[in-house]
């Protein structure tokens, strides 16, 4: 690579052992990256470091793209009682809470979340601050969930009803400036009163919600549990699907085959609730536990069908949800079929487009954005590696204190033990 086309000084020269990109099926050697502020201008090997160019060598490490959550709750503080927590907070501290956690998201490793439900919309008001904050990652809002009266999250704000209110619903979210609509197509687990196995909305008003976020050049992803809800909202035409879990209120149905092939077919994006974060006393409750088998069944049946899947780890709803779970998502991944890396591009390049930023996230290449997580051994070799961070870059930034390696209650642990999906929302 020629250095003369670069300009003088403002470049960071980035090097490495090792590097992936995001995309390909093996690591380069001997990287070097040039970023000139927040993007990526040059990927090596260099003919010579850029006249006046910061030089950082990160030894024995491997580069890669930074990770991407698809489906994150930054108003809920990953505490035994996050509904409560957020009920006590008024809009000043809950975004302060918001703000620490996506820091913390970020310091793990994870660049940029989408977070799919807010209160009051802050979400949208810490996207902003993090134009300028490069403390923050990346942030791809959706306001609060549109939901039914007394419906799953409803304490969000997010409520309304009929084929009018839907679409009053999604054209307020358009207005505010959403990136995209979330919509509750069943129950959930984290709302009482609720049922996951049961739809909440007609498939006129699903349809409805639909058409109006289109109209308004808005993708929608469908919150689903039970089989009807994911059936109702595949065939409104959503764009994504939460949870995918198939869940009756014993068990679990086997996904049918004719909705499984329309979910591939279609391209329809699966945010599949995985990632579990070794905390003292922290266990899903034993009904959830006991469909585990059937879940983690369902889960390699799509990912076996072609179907797009992405991590959307739930972040936020629990203790065993910290912020920067998705490290933990990534290792678990390979028990639902994926490859290792395919694993990765899950978590990057491929989840950078389900958010609509596959034109500048999710890659280490000349023209991306300058999200760079380095760790120390090969992920292509054990994901754990994932844990184990050396540096962070938010859009060309080194943030200070990185996560270190986690421990299970005072014991380093270089493994990921959980090889099963936790209780969704």
């Amino acid at each position: 690579m020629n250095t003369s086309s670069f300009r003088l000084g403002g470049l960071t020269v980035l090097r490495a052992a090792w590097l992936y990109d995001g995309i390909g099926p093996a690591l380069t050697p001997d990287p070097v990256l040039v970023l000139d502020g927040g993007v990526i201008v040059a990927v090596g090997p260099l003919d010579g470091v850029p006249q006046g160019a910061t030089v950082v060598d990160l030894g024995g490490t491997t580069l890669l793209p930074g990770l991407i959550d698809t489906h994150v709750h930054l108003a809920f503080d990953a505490s035994p009682d996050p509904v409560g927590n957020l009920a006590s907070r008024d809009a000043a501290a809950a975004l302060a809470a918001m703000a620490a956690a996506a820091r913390r998201a970020a310091r793990g490793g994870v660049t940029t979340v989408r977070d799919l439900g807010d209160r009051d919309y802050l979400s949208l008001a810490l996207r902003g601050a993090a134009a300028s904050d490069r403390s923050l990652p990346t942030i791809v809002a959706a306001g609060p969930p549109i939901t039914t009266p007394r419906g799953h999250c409803h304490y969000l704000g997010g409520a309304a009803t009929g084929v009018d209110g839907v679409r009053a619903a999604v054209r307020e979210r358009a207005e505010r400036g959403v990136d995209i609509i979330k919509i509750m197509a069943s129950g959930g687990n984290l709302t009482p009163g609720t049922h996951p196995e049961l739809p909440q909305f007609t498939p006129e008003e699903l349809g409805a919600a639909v058409a109006e976020a289109h109209r308004h050049h808005l993708p929608v992803t469908a919150h689903v549990h039970g089989t009807q809800a994911v059936a109702d909202a595949v065939a409104a035409g959503v764009d994504g699907l939460e949870h995918v879990t198939f869940m009756t209120s014993e068990g679990v149905d086997p996904a049918p085959d004719g909705l499984v092939q329309a979910i591939a077919e279609r391209g329809i994006a699966l945010g599949i609730t995985l990632g579990v974060a070794p905390v003292e006393g922290g266990a899903m409750p034993p009904a959830m536990a006991a469909r585990v088998p059937a879940l983690t069944a369902n889960a390699r049946r799509l990912h076996a069908s072609g179907a797009r899947i992405v991590a959307g780890t739930d972040a936020g709803i629990g203790p065993i949800k910290p912020p920067d779970v998705l490290r933990w998502a990534v290792g678990q991944f390979p028990g639902i079929g994926l490859t290792r890396t395919g694993a990765l591009r899950a978590a990057t390049s491929l989840a950078a487009e389900v958010c609509g930023l596959g034109d500048r996230k999710g890659r280490l290449a000349p023209g991306y954005d300058a999200d760079i997580l380095a760790v120390d051994g090969n992920p292509l070799e054990d994901l754990n590696a994932l844990h184990h961070i050396r540096a962070v870059y938010v859009r060309g930034t080194p943030l200070p204190n990185p996560i270190p390696p986690p421990t299970t209650f005072g014991r380093r642990i270089p493994t990921n033990p959980h090889h099963e999906r936790n209780q969704p929302s």
